[in-house]
């Protein structure tokens, strides 16, 4: 019998978001608040993972029946490590993305990879994983370095008041948000702005607008092409989300939808675009 070429990692170890030590291109780290392994890389070798600690490499939610007792596996195939689900619940991987049990494997990038499994009461279990790139060396440290800011998108009065009213329940983080409807925007910005019209059209034109230049510029989600039909609120729903997390919008911005007081008959003020 082989034996286990694995290192374990003890619940001490640290976050692998920190980096690693340095390690042969293509070795794995899987860790949780339980402890964890190292794998060098070699076609056909495994890492296990779930709730049943002597059957596993790296035990996941050890007090939570929700999780499976085997809930994946990393497998080593064609220079990249696959993740499997083999357990009862999906497994979300960066982007939202759900890997569902028996669906096809998921390759993993190099460098850092943050799982979860959702348990019980809406629990959520960290799997961090690492792959070591190419030179084997973790990311350099730079403290020092100036932070890079986040592309913003630049936006006209018109088209940042249509869009603070499009995206207001996001903006005032509901816990299920969705935008509001052209008919909506449009009552409320004549509500709050009489001097200009405000229809439906306007509304989804200015929209659109914003929409395309995105798209010219890359951002991925914006098209029925991509979406796919029915297309019901996502291009909305995705443009809203690329607005948000560019810091393009921001939740000041909903100072645009309150009523000008009697001493400020200039109407809402408008930040510069």
């Amino acid at each position: 019998m082989t034996a286990d070429p694995s290192e374990p990692l003890d619940s001490g170890y640290g976050s692998l978001a920190h980096g690693v030590p340095p390690s042969a291109p293509g070795t794995v780290f899987a860790l949780t608040v339980a402890g964890g392994v190292r794998m060098p890389p070699r076609d056909g070798r495994e890492v296990l993972f779930g709730r049943n600690r002597d059957d596993v490499h790296v035990c996941v939610g050890e007090d939570d029946r929700k999780v499976s007792r085997r809930q994946g596996l990393l497998v080593r195939h064609d220079d990249l490590w696959w993740m499997h689900n083999t357990g009862r619940l999906p497994i979300r991987l960066p982007g939202s993305r759900l890997l569902f049990p028996a669906e096809e494997p998921v390759p993993l990038a190099e460098g850092y990879t943050a799982a979860f499994v959702r348990g019980s009461a809406g629990r959520e279990h960290l799997l961090e994983l690492y792959v070591a790139g190419a030179d084997g060396r973790p990311p350099d440290s730079r403290p020092l370095d100036v932070t890079e800011p986040p592309r913003m998108w630049r936006l006209t009065p018109d088209e940042r008041f249509v869009l603070v009213s499009l995206a207001q329940r996001y903006l005032l983080q509901d816990p299920y948000p969705q935008p509001l409807a052209w008919r909506q925007v449009a009552e409320q910005l004549t509500e709050l702005r009489p001097d200009k019209p405000w229809s439906s059209k306007r509304v989804e034109h200015l929209v659109a607008a914003v929409r395309t230049r995105l798209v010219r510029a890359g951002v991925p989600g914006l098209t029925r092409e991509e979406v796919g039909e029915p297309v019901g609120n996502a291009l909305n729903d995705n443009l809203i989300k690329e607005l948000l997390l560019s810091t393009s919008l921001v939740p000041p911005d909903l100072a645009l939808l309150e009523p000008a007081g009697d001493d400020d008959p200039g109407g809402v003020p408008v930040p510069p675009g």
